[in-house]
């Protein structure tokens, strides 16, 4: 019974604790990185893990490319 509280109560407090997740990049590495994990020797869940960060990592890249980029030109025809 202690057991089932105790557990309770740290999901709840994970639940509450949890900010908002910014996932961008991470959820099409994460699916890509786990289908080759999975074909290269059954290691699915490490291969989704790092797929998710790489994922990540370009996504992060790419937001800084995209600030520091000048506005694109617009031409009046």
């Amino acid at each position: 019974m202690k057991s089932i509280l105790l557990a309770s109560t740290i999901a709840v407090a994970a639940l509450v604790a949890a900010s908002p997740a910014d996932a961008k990049g991470c959820i099409k590495g994460a699916v890509v990185g786990g289908v080759a994990g999975h074909y290269a020797g059954h290691h699915g869940m490490l291969g989704a893990a790092a797929g998710c960060l790489y994922g990540r990592h370009r996504a992060k890249e790419h937001a800084r490319e995209q600030q520091s980029a000048p506005p694109a030109r617009q031409e009046k025809l």
